[in-house]
């Protein structure tokens, strides 16, 4: 298979273009570097281009752009860039596409599991409506921007991202830092859920999506089993061996992260409804599995450097 990864040199997007790369398909990465290497091509993310060439032939696409939600502070300017990050890439994609006469097939649309709002214990599937808040807001915009491609017949999928765990990257290493530092706890009540999935999984599902040619409309990208914040910190700390006992107070967290704060003392639960009907095998179902292995790999690098 021939794929074209926008925001391939991202965290998300990376995993997922080395994992297709070691499985033998042919990867090409669309890159704001100027100086683009061995399969990159050089666009802006804004307008069409020289690089609409290479849609030519590709079989599949896949949108990993958007700004990072771990920036801080969340000011007026940044949020309009985690909207103008997410949108004009899509719509730009979405146009280039619908123009060419042999383009591609299928078309992975990146979203956020955020889409189903930040309250409420009811669990949240892909049928569950969009809530009001800027965060549900910013996936509705992020993935209108693609609709395009239905109208043209190109099978678009849209995955619905939970905070994806990685040793290394992403938002994990931030959030077991403090645990790592002898002073995990709970943060704010703890009854908000923490929607994740493992990386391992996370690429899965999407190369699962890619190839499954009836795949069609939004999945979430979120690990079978609910899991509450304080839930979560304790078994971070038990993967660790560190104690369960510094719980920072909700106010604390709102004075020090402004609106960002929402990212840790909000969530409401979901699960991958379509994914499981569809017959896919979560590697790591448990948090519990899938911080052994991360941290099982952060031992064994730490081992064989020494």
């Amino acid at each position: 298979m021939r794929v074209l990864i926008a925001g391939g040199h991202g965290f998300l997007g990376g995993a997922l273009k080395r994992s297709l790369q070691a499985s033998g398909h042919e990867v090409t990465v669309l890159t704001r570097r100027r100086n683009a290497g061995k399969d990159e091509i050089h666009w802006d993310g804004a307008g069409p281009g020289d690089w609409t060439r290479a849609l030519s032939g590709i079989d599949a696409v896949v949108n990993a752009c958007g700004y990072g939600l771990e920036h801080w502070p969340w000011t007026t300017a940044t949020k309009h860039r985690f909207v103008t990050s997410r949108v004009t890439p899509g719509r730009v994609l979405a146009e280039a596409i619908a123009e060419q006469k042999r383009g591609p097939r299928a078309f992975i649309q990146f979203s956020g599991i955020n889409r189903y709002g930040l309250d409420g214990a009811a669990v949240a599937d892909e049928y569950t409506p969009a809530a009001d808040d800027f965060l549900a807001q910013l996936t509705v915009e992020w993935e209108a921007a693609t609709q395009l491609l239905e109208e043209v017949g190109v099978r678009r999928v849209v995955v619905r991202n939970a905070i994806v765990l990685d040793g290394k990257k992403g938002l994990f290493p931030l959030m077991s830092l403090p645990s790592k530092l002898f002073a995990g706890g709970r943060l704010g009540g703890g009854s908000q859920a923490v929607p994740w999935i493992h990386v391992v999984d996370h690429v899965r599902a999407v190369t699962h999506l890619l190839e499954d040619e009836h795949a069609r409309g939004a999945y979430n990208l979120v690990a079978p089993v609910p899991t509450t914040n304080a839930d979560f910190m304790e078994v971070v700390c038990e993967a660790l061996r560190r104690p369960y006992w510094l719980h920072v107070p909700a106010f604390a967290l709102r004075l020090a992260l402004g609106e960002m704060s929402v990212l840790v003392l909000a969530g409401r639960p979901s699960q991958p409804r379509r994914l499981l009907e569809g017959g896919f095998k979560f590697a790591f179902p448990t948090l519990e599995m899938a911080l052994q292995d991360l941290f099982g790999r952060q031992k064994a690098a730490v081992s064989s450097a020494a």
